[in-house]
């Protein structure tokens, strides 16, 4: 068995799961709905009584293993999304660069001869923070970890951390291993 596959998912309360015919996951909860469609050879078990789900597979080749704990990974972020979300924070490391938000919409200042103006997705929220004497911090809340991963991934994408002094978006906690740079010629 799969060591992640075989694990069962608790439900918290307040959130529901149904499985269609067609092998359409749908889970409901306080924080919205999320569908995912399972490869016909899973199966997925939902016990009412003991608020528990488990994921099966027929055998043991090496593709329904790696399906068996695919599944069980995705529907788990799932159930963990509707009930408590995801949240990425992310810093711009920078002189003079600058986060804003206005509604869906974030303004970057990144140094370019222009700002960036980026729309966001529905699902995810956005909120930004400038304290004096600390980096400019983006916040982006979801329940889909998987648009949110997309979404924090395309703003760390148009500034990456250079190796040398460290400027541009990363994400919290994140090391960027820096270069020394040129050195001095001895002569």
């Amino acid at each position: 068995m799969s060591r992640i596959g075989k694990l069962p998912i608790q439900l918290p309360k307040g959130v529901t799961i149904t499985v269609s015919d067609k092998n359409l996951v749908t889970v409901k909860g306080p924080l919205g709905t999320l569908e995912q469609s399972v490869d016909p050879a899973i199966t997925v078990n939902i016990n009412v009584e003991e608020a528990k789900i488990t994921i099966e597979r027929p055998t043991d080749q090496n593709r329904h293993r790696a399906l068996h704990g695919l599944y069980r990974s995705l529907v788990f972020n799932m159930v963990k999304g509707v009930s408590e979300g995801f949240s990425s924070v992310q810093e711009i490391v920078g002189v003079g660069y600058k986060a804003s938000t206005d509604g869906r919409v974030l303004e970057l200042a990144l140094g370019y001869s222009h700002n960036i103006f980026m729309e966001l997705p529905v699902e995810v929220k956005v909120e930004t923070t400038a304290e004096r004497g600390k980096n400019p911090t983006i916040i982006l809340k979801s329940h889909d970890k998987q648009l949110l991963g997309q979404v924090s991934t395309k703003i760390r994408s148009l500034r990456k951390p250079e190796p040398y002094k460290g400027k541009g978006i990363r994400f919290v906690g994140e090391v960027v291993r820096k270069k020394a740079g040129k050195a001095a010629s001895s002569k």
